[in-house]
This record gives structure tokens, sequence and C-alpha cells, in this order.
């Protein structure tokens, strides 16, 4: 257990809502424990991938050996789970199962899964109780926490949802290194994107790491996963409800969400997306006074990662997803800014006409 991050989140639900969390290496035997006691008597729904499951659903056995029943259901890999077709789905073969107000939903998966098994449950019977079981970098440090879940429509991601928090959260760092860089590098922008605004020792860590982050080689992987999730669980626990400075944590976010949509959650992983995202709030931020020296250090950071071309995109259908975003309110969308490295600002009035200018620009030229 001596490297193991264990926390709690304290996120108020019902007012007294705590999600116990394990991050680091061999976390899915040191949590078996809380895992096995958390579904013991009662049935279980594992929701997860078939890729998944072929590689690491040998893990499962020691977690679900005190169930009464375990049902494993599975949905596609990646993004294409997030549909309301698979939730439907879903849902079905819970009642046919025999769901129970006391049911247990276990999310073995990377962000998606878990964003939609936590979706699944928290509507099912008005509400189950569920475990994220984190198989990706991107979950691990930044989508399982925070009760975050929700489903895409064809017209913008994460559109319909709900905070549903887990009951329990475990990161096991040693599945990490069956990922693919490119699993790795898309998880990596999102702790890049955290500690850009929140948490510099981190970025300085990124930096001097990367190469070694890129690979999975343990020793590096597990302090950067375990300080991006506590970074998180400090900004949830102080704004629970996204009200207040949690707003943070969507930089990048909301070009990032319409180049998704855009491109119809295909041809860029999440956290590709999210860093062009970057690329383009820089552009804003250093409009609005961000040093040049600061703006290029993150800059630099994202190209060491070597991101795949951006697709041709219409500026129409990116200003039309931007129009659609989940983070609008009815006097308009407020976007994340970087102040200074270290230092986030919400920018509640951007006017149109400087995004379609500023969109033109980054389209024809995204590093420029």
């Amino acid at each position: 257990m001596n490297d193991i991050f264990s926390s709690t989140l304290a996120h108020g639900r019902g007012g007294s809502g705590v999600t116990s969390i394990l991050i680091g290496p061999g976390a899915l035997t040191a949590g078996a424990d809380l895992a096995s006691s958390f579904v013991a008597d009662r049935t279980v729904f594992v929701i997860s991938s078939r890729p998944l499951l072929e590689l690491h659903g040998h893990r499962l056995g020691p977690l679900c050996g005190r169930a009464r029943r375990c049902e494993v259901l599975e949905v596609p890999d990646g993004e294409a789970a997030k549909s309301t077709e698979v939730l439907d789905g879903l849902w079905r073969r819970m009642a046919l199962a025999g769901g129970k107000r006391d049911s247990r939903v276990l999310a073995f998966g990377g962000g998606s899964v878990g964003d939609l098994a936590g979706f699944a449950a928290g509507c099912f019977l008005r509400g189950l109780e569920f475990a994220q079981l984190l198989t990706s970098l991107l979950a691990q440090v930044d989508a399982s926490i925070g009760g975050k879940t929700g489903i895409d429509l064809a017209e913008g991601k994460n559109l319909v949802g709900l905070f549903h928090h887990p009951e329990l959260v475990i990161a096991d760092t040693d599945v990490l290194r069956t990922l693919p860089r490119a699993e790795l590098r898309s998880g990596l922008v999102e702790a890049i994107k955290m500690a850009a605004l929140l948490d510099l020792d981190l970025f300085g860590r990124i930096e001097r790491d990367l190469p070694a982050l890129l690979s999975a080689e343990p020793g590096p992987l597990g302090p950067v996963v375990a300080a991006a999730a506590a970074a998180k669980i400090a900004v949830v626990e102080r704004d629970p409800a996204e009200e207040g400075d949690r707003r943070l944590l969507n930089f990048g976010h909301t070009l990032g969400h319409a180049i998704e949509a855009a491109l119809g959650f295909t041809g860029l992983r999440h956290g590709e997306a999210v860093a062009y995202g970057l690329l383009f709030a820089l552009r804003l931020s250093r409009a609005r006074g961000l040093p040049a020296d600061e703006a290029e250090r993150l800059r630099t950071l994202l190209s060491r990662l070597e991101l795949p071309p951006l697709p041709p995109l219409a500026p129409a259908d990116l200003l039309a997803g931007i129009a659609r975003d989940k983070k609008a309110v009815e006097s308009g969308l407020a976007w994340v800014l970087a102040a200074r490295l270290g230092e986030g600002r919400i920018e509640p009035r951007v006017a149109t006409a400087e995004i379609e200018a500023e969109l033109g620009a980054f389209l024809a030229s995204p590093w420029g």
C-alpha cells in the first residue's frame, strides 16, 4: 500500500456523500476488500467493453466474488458507447436481469464507459450506487472524479447527463502499461489542462518526465496520476455543482467538444480535441494579457505530444457546436482562459465577432 494514493471526496449527496478513492500500482488488489464489500450479496451489473474484458476481465474475479450474481453487460468501445441507443439497451437488460433498488453497478473501463455507466446507474430505478474501476489514463486523472455522467447527442458532446457520484473509485496504474501511446497522449492532455491552471509543480513534472509518461513508465506515471486526481478532488469539494472555480476544469473543452461533435466523434480522441481547444483558448488568453512566454511554454508542451493533424473543419459547424455547449446559460457562454500559468480566469463575455475571427485564423494555422 506504500505507493497507493488513498483519499476521499466529500460531495454532499444527501448531505453526507463520500467517495473512497484508491490510485496507484496494484490498486485493484489493494482495493479488493472495499470492492467486494460494496457488492456483497447484491446483483452486480458490470458495464464494460469486449476489448477491456478480453484484456483485463480476469481482474474482476476477486472484486465480484461476494456478489449474489454478476451480470456482465458489454457496450461498444470508446465514445460509441455514449449514445441513447446503447443507454436504452442497458436499462432494458438491467430490467430483464431483475435489477433491484439495491443492485450495484461497476463501470470497468475508461472515461466513456464511466460516463455511460454512471448515467445508467443514476437513472435506473431512480438511482443505483456504482463504482468506477478505471483502465484509461484519461479516466484516472480526470473523468472518474466529480460525479459528472452523461451521453452524447449528434448535436453535441455530453448534452444529456446528471451528477451521480460513485461510491468507490479504483485507479490501478499498472493497467496503463497496456494502453497504446495515443491513449496515453490523450489522457496526458487532461493532466496538462489541470496542471496549467491549478498546479504548476505538476506542470513542471509533466514537462520533465513527458517521454517516460508517454511510455507508461510506472515510476513517473503514478505520481502524475495521483497529483492530478488530488487537484481535481480539491476543486470538486470546493465547488461540487460547478458554479464557481470548478468551471476552470473546462479549459480547452469549449472548442474541443465542438470539434468532436463536428467530426461525428471520430477522427480525434477526446484529449486530442481538447489539446486543440487549449491552443485556441491560448489565442483568447493572449489577447487578454497572458504573457507570451507563458503561452509559449504551454504551446511547446502540447507540441511535444505530436498530435495528429487537425482534420478539415467548417467554421460554421464549430460555431454551432460552441453555441450548444453544455455550459451555456441564457446570458451566454463563458470561456475558461489562462490569466497566467497556474491562474485561470472565467471570461463571461467574448464577442461572437472575436470568436469568428480567431476561429478562422486558428483553422488556417492551429499552431500559429
